[in-house]
């Protein structure tokens, strides 16, 4: 009998010292649980990929390259659809932009091209000055700020030629995006484009236009895309229409290619917001392509 009782009075200290450790230990999990969904809590979370490439369709997305990636991009349009067979519905002409775009830093960006209408150069600073957020003091949009400049060297003939300083064409836009949703990103654009010489009394050299566009995922990597351009009454000759596209971007890996319809032949602010003069609905429409390919020069 004594032996069982010294057992006891070994065990029970024991047991009890188990139940101690074994409560102590759940706590402490809880207590690290509760530290980490706390700090999770306080973490600001930046909205990514909001679009997929630097270009809704004709126009630029918030979207810049990483800081370090030089973007190769092509632009074609082909001649509108109702051209007609003789001109196999547009796909015997040919318009075209190659530009190269390069990240400073993952928010700011600087770009150049090259347009085969009018033989056109341009090219642009753009910096996101908003990213969207969650988390403490929330972000419920981006912002990225948009100025580009552009310069005509086409020899106009018969007219007398046009100096230099009046071939050139500056645009200036604010662009607002927010991610709703992983399928549905909205972005307004409002621009104002100065043209330092305009061919008619009627027009003024500063347009001012508010875009808007946007992108619904379809499937894991196909989406549709649509932007439209208002340029508020009295800028431009009633004979200019708003510019409208509807597309679609397809990513491929390495690159997005993006599909699309527009009435506007140009593929910079200076031809697609001021000068527009397709009618979507009459069949002005201008089938063509964007395709993009990213390099990382340096991380």
């Amino acid at each position: 009998m004594p032996s069982l009782l010294s057992f006891r009075r070994v065990v029970g200290p024991l047991t009890v010292a188990f139940a101690l450790a074994a409560s102590h230990a759940q706590a402490q999990d809880l207590l690290n649980q509760l530290e980490t969904q706390t700090t999770d809590s306080l973490r600001r979370e930046y909205v990514t990929a909001t679009f997929k490439g630097t270009r809704v369709i004709n126009g630029h997305s918030i979207e810049t390259p990483g800081k370090g990636s030089m973007l190769f991009l092509i632009s074609h349009r082909f001649g509108t659809l109702n051209s007609g067979a003789y001109e196999f519905f547009g796909l015997d002409q040919a318009t075209i932009r190659l530009g190269l775009e390069y990240g400073l830093t993952d928010r700011l960006a600087v770009g150049i091209g090259r347009s085969s209408l009018e033989k056109t150069y341009d090219g642009f600073v753009k910096y996101k000055a908003v990213r969207q957020s969650s988390g403490p003091r929330p972000m419920p949009v981006s912002i990225t700020l948009l100025a580009t400049t552009s310069v005509s060297t086409l020899k106009f003939q018969p007219q007398p030629e046009r100096s230099t300083t009046s071939r050139f064409t500056y645009s200036y836009q604010v662009l607002l995006a927010r991610k709703f949703s992983s399928n549905l990103s909205v972005q307004l654009m409002p621009t104002l484009i100065h043209r330092n010489y305009v061919d008619l009394r009627r027009d003024e050299n500063n347009v001012y236009a508010i875009g808007a566009a946007g992108r619904q995922k379809l499937t894991k990597r196909l989406a549709l895309t649509a932007e439209y351009y208002y340029v508020l009454p009295g800028s431009t000759a009633d004979d200019y229409r708003n510019s409208l596209a509807l597309g679609f971007d397809i990513e491929t890996g390495g690159h997005v290619f993006q599909l699309h319809f527009t009435n506007s032949q140009g593929m910079i602010e200076k031809f697609f917001v001021p000068q527009t003069t397709g009618n979507f609905f009459d069949g002005d429409i201008y089938f063509g392509f964007n395709i993009s390919r990213a390099f990382q020069l340096r991380h």
